[in-house]
């Protein structure tokens, strides 16, 4: 079984950066053959992708409201998935997810979580 915990999250004022990290530990070698994705979810709100990774890295998927603003990346010597999140805006408060899955934006195609970072934009 494959754990997955995020870290990184914080507190930071609009138009500025975080990276989220996302390590993988367990079946780690698992996470080679999986793609990853990232997901968000505000209070009041559902959960909504971000971003997603093939295996490989050489395929990425991003939700409209991030493209430009957002790159997800992956290390699998350390069994690492990153987001890096550029020109925050207020709306982007979130706890954000990590999950392995499919380069899909379908939360159900997603079979492991971590437990989030929380990210808060100030204006």
């Amino acid at each position: 079984q494959v754990q997955l915990v995020e870290s990184g999250g914080g507190l930071v004022q609009a138009g500025g950066s975080l990276r989220l990290s996302c390590i993988a530990s367990g079946r780690t070698f698992s996470m080679y053959a999986m793609a990853m994705g990232w997901f968000r979810q505000a209070p009041g709100k559902e959960r909504e992708f971000v971003a997603a990774i093939n295996w490989s890295g050489g395929s990425t998927y991003y939700a409209d409201s991030v493209k430009g603003r957002f790159t997800i990346s992956r290390d699998n010597a350390k069994n690492t998935v990153y987001l890096q999140m550029n020109s925050l805006k207020p709306e982007d408060t979130a706890a954000y997810y990590c999950a392995r899955g499919g380069v899909t934006p379908n939360l159900n195609d997603y079979n492991v979580w971590g437990q989030g970072t929380q990210v808060t934009v100030s204006s």
